[in-house]
C-alpha cells in the first residue's frame, strides 16, 4: 500500500521545486516546515496541525470513488486514532489539544460514513449535489415506486387482515413470511445493480462529460432511494411477524 493513498505526502526534499510548491500548503505552527495541504501531521517534528474544514474522502487522502480498500481505511483508522488521542496531547498546550480533539472527531465521522458502502454512496452523491428523497414505506403520502405498486398493495391488505383477525392466522403469516423474502430478494437485486454503477462511477475519467457523470449519478439516486424503500418493507413485515 502506497503511503500517499491515505494522504502521506513524500519528504518535500524529494520532490522538484515546482511539486513542493504544489504541495506545500503552508507552514507548521510549531517548526515552520512545509506541510502540504491536508496533512495532519509537521512531517518534521510530527507535531499535529490546526484542523480544517474537509470532505471524509479528503481527510483519508482518497479520490471520490465508491469501491476502496476498506481493510487498509481501517489500518489507517486506528494509526491516525492512536496519534490523534487525548492522551498524546494531554500536556500539549490548548490549541494544540483542541486541534487534536477537532480532528479525531473528523476522524470519526469520515470512518463511520466511508466503511460502509451505501453510506459512503450516500455521502458521495451529496457531494456530488444530489438529493436524496425521504422513501419510507411507512410514511404517509410516500411515493411507492411504479415498479412496487402491486406488491405494495398486496402486502397493505395483508397487513390489514392480519390486524383485523387480531390474532396471527398461520395463513397471512406465511403469506407474509413469502413477501419478507421476496422483497429480501429484491434488496440483494438492488445492490449488485449498484456494484455495477460503482464501477462506473470509479471508472470515469476527469474530462467525462457532465452528461455522463449525471447519468451515473442520478441512476444510483434512483437505485438508493428504491433500496430505502423495499428496506422498509422489510422492517414493517418482520414487525407484522414479531406481533
Amino acid at each position: 500500500m502506497r503511503l500517499e493513498f491515505f494522504g502521506v505526502m513524500p519528504p518535500l526534499k524529494n520532490l522538484s521545486a515546482e511539486q513542493a510548491t504544489e504541495a506545500a500548503g503552508s507552514l507548521c505552527w510549531r517548526c515552520q516546515s512545509a506541510v502540504a495541504a491536508g496533512a495532519h501531521f509537521c512531517p518534521t517534528c510530527g507535531k499535529v496541525q490546526p484542523a480544517v474544514a474537509m470532505d471524509h474522502f479528503t481527510f483519508f487522502g482518497l479520490p471520490r470513488k465508491l469501491e476502496i480498500d476498506v481493510p487498509a481505511l481501517e489500518k489507517e483508522f486506528y494509526r491516525l486514532s492512536r496519534r490523534l488521542h487525548p492522551d498524546v496531547t494531554a500536556t500539549a498546550a490548548a490549541d494544540e489539544q483542541r486541534w487534536g480533539l477537532e480532528k479525531s472527531s473528523q476522524l470519526n465521522d469520515a470512518w463511520r460514513t466511508l466503511k460502509d458502502p451505501i453510506a459512503r454512496t450516500q455521502y458521495l452523491l451529496q457531494l456530488e449535489g444530489a438529493r436524496m428523497e425521504e422513501q419510507s414505506a411507512s410514511r404517509t403520502g410516500a411515493t411507492v415506486p411504479p415498479e412496487l405498486l402491486e406488491e405494495v398493495f398486496e402486502l397493505n391488505m395483508q397487513l390489514q387482515q392480519m390486524r383485523a383477525a387480531g390474532s396471527a392466522d398461520p395463513g397471512l403469516c406465511q403469506e407474509l413470511e413469502a413477501a419478507e423474502q421476496r422483497f429480501q430478494e429484491m434488496l440483494a437485486g438492488v445492490d449488485a445493480e449498484l456494484k455495477i454503477l460503482w464501477r462506473q462511477w470509479d471508472a470515469l475519467s476527469p474530462s467525462a462529460a457532465d452528461a455522463q457523470r449525471l447519468g451515473v449519478r442520478d441512476a444510483m439516486v434512483a437505485l438508493l432511494n428504491r433500496r430505502s424503500y423495499v428496506r422498509n418493507l422489510v422492517r414493517n413485515v418482520a414487525a407484522a411477524l414479531e406481533e
